[in-house]
């Protein structure tokens, strides 16, 4: 949620948030309205409680109290409660409304009203030239054996896959390579070196998470949202988690972090699920547009001060891992329409697939500041005894089904094999081709 000083003191602040983010659901007017009602009703509540407790302390321990008392004790307990229930109503409609409010784009974020004002702020590598006709990943797979959609919508209907012999091995290989990467303290201290960011160089410490989340923590990671492309499962208060990020951040709810701790850095794996709502029909060819898929997940909870930087360095190791590999990529800059509701700033990654001659995005990079932090109430407490809410970052490391895509598109030989990239042979037995 955004801080409600901010709504008190510079709702302006707010209003060009909506703006800038096109949204056109929330009536602030109203917000404001409510959260003065509130204000006062809360003070009134507060000054008949106190006159409670005063005719309380009056009350003979003995004996009877005289009528004036028993009528006034009467008349406040009566008005304590009619006030309850008005504040209650007033409450109930401010949060509904309250938790609708974005957070605010950070001042870096490019305003722009439609995704077409997205930014392409970097190119890197050319896109392969081949000397023979361009397979995309699902002929190749086809002609490999390699996935098998029509078995698995017997299983489990469209949308689903058997991945299959060496796409597997390619697959944990991918794991294995990022983990040992992102345990690696060298490489993130050069990473930071290189590109002059004021964070720690700590590492990654890896996590297998659950995949299913009960609803409030869910709702307070607001990431429940749009609810037709979550799974809930059928009698019970959980849901399929449709990203590790869900069950990580969720995992500190409630807890106070120590300065001397920070940041805490997590890499998560985990079998995710979505429901892909509006897009049947697109993409319903090969592994791009899953309802479930494994992906790697860079998470991070912060103090401040250095959150943005921390921001930067998951962008920078997005780049680094995708560079390893020497796949052709785009870094996008997204404008205020497309961060998202509770996004401070969001990137992209935009990898070459040649098969389908454009670039697919298959990196994210997103910086909340505090605003996921104030419903998990997730906090820090600083030098002295100060408690402030914690800063949290999520990126993609990769997601694995889009990047096995990358790889065989760009790696793809005229016999339908695919050289495997250098930086992973290691982790494939030394092997070069699949």
């Amino acid at each position: 949620m955004i801080d409600i000083k901010i709504l008190r003191q510079n709702p302006e602040i707010i209003r060009k948030a909506l703006h800038d983010k096109v949204v056109k659901w929330v009536d602030l007017d109203r917000v404001i309205e409510l959260d003065t009602k509130r204000i006062i009703l809360k003070q009134n509540l507060d000054k008949l409680r106190e006159r409670r407790n005063e005719l309380s302390s009056i009350m003979p321990k003995n004996g009877i109290p005289s009528p004036e008392i028993l009528t006034e004790a009467k008349e406040v307990k009566s008005s304590i409660q009619t006030l309850e229930k008005e504040y209650e109503e007033i409450e109930t409609e401010f949060l509904v409304i309250y938790k609708k409010i974005p957070n605010i784009p950070s001042e870096d974020t490019p305003v722009g009203l439609t995704e077409d004002e997205n930014v392409v702020v970097k190119m890197w590598w050319d896109i392969p030239n081949f000397s023979f006709p361009v397979k995309n990943h699902a002929e190749i797979a086809e002609v490999r054996g390699w996935i098998d959609k029509e078995r698995a919508a017997n299983v489990a209907w469209s949308r689903f896959a058997y991945l299959k012999w060496d796409l597997v091995r390619l697959q944990f290989a991918l794991v294995q390579w990022v983990m040992d990467t992102l345990w690696n303290r060298e490489v993130i201290a050069k990473i930071i070196k290189d590109n002059n960011l004021n964070v720690s160089d700590k590492p990654f410490l890896p996590i297998l998470p659950p995949y299913m989340i009960k609803t409030a923590p869910y709702d307070a990671m607001d990431r429940l949202e749009p609810r037709e492309d979550r799974y809930k499962i059928e009698g019970e208060d959980l849901w399929l988690q449709g990203s590790a990020e869900h069950v990580l951040w969720s995992m500190h709810a409630w807890e106070i972090f120590e300065e001397k701790d920070m940041p805490i850095r997590y890499l998560g794996y985990a079998t995710s699920f979505r429901g892909e709502a509006w897009t049947y029909g697109k993409d319903m060819e090969g592994i791009i547009r899953m309802h479930q898929f494994d992906k790697l997940e860079m998470e991070s909870f912060s103090v401040a001060e250095t959150a943005h930087d921390e921001h930067l360095l998951f962008v920078w190791i997005q780049e680094y891992l995708v560079q390893q590999l020497k796949v052709p990529y785009q870094k996008i800059q997204k404008c205020t329409f497309d961060i998202g509701k509770p996004n401070s700033k969001w990137s992209d990654i935009d990898c070459w697939f040649p098969g389908q001659g454009k670039y697919r995005e298959t990196h994210t990079a997103d910086y909340m500041s505090d605003y996921q932090a104030r419903r998990l109430q997730t906090r820090v407490r600083r030098t002295g005894w100060d408690v402030e809410l914690i800063h949290t970052n999520d990126a993609t490391a990769f997601a694995c089904g889009r990047i096995l895509v990358a790889i065989m598109e760009n790696f793809q030989n005229e016999d339908y094999t695919v050289t495997i990239p250098e930086v992973l042979r290691n982790y494939m037995w030394g092997r070069e081709i699949l």
